[in-house]
């Protein structure tokens, strides 16, 4: 994440089976964090028409999308406060 001057407020490295972009799925708004995939990296794009039927079809998910946005509010504060 970028400051709008150009300097990185803070980076994260995903992990394998990371999910990224969800609160942009959820919000219908442009994501506003960046990635880049090294390279062997194997990345899947899963719609928002197809992710919300997933969520509907397994209403376990939504707990786990809670807990996936809460994580990165979490992270996001962390960053801002040191």
């Amino acid at each position: 994440m970028t400051s709008l001057d150009g300097r990185t407020i803070f980076s994260v490295t995903a992990m394998p089976g990371s999910l990224l972009g969800l609160p942009g799925v959820v919000s219908e708004k442009p994501y506003s964090l960046t990635a880049t995939a090294h390279a062997g990296a194997k990345v899947s794009f899963v719609s928002r028409a197809d992710f919300l039927a997933l969520v509907q079809a397994d209403p376990q998910l939504s707990l786990k999308m809670l807990q996936v946005l809460a994580a990165e509010v979490r992270t996001a504060r962390q960053a801002l406060n040191h």
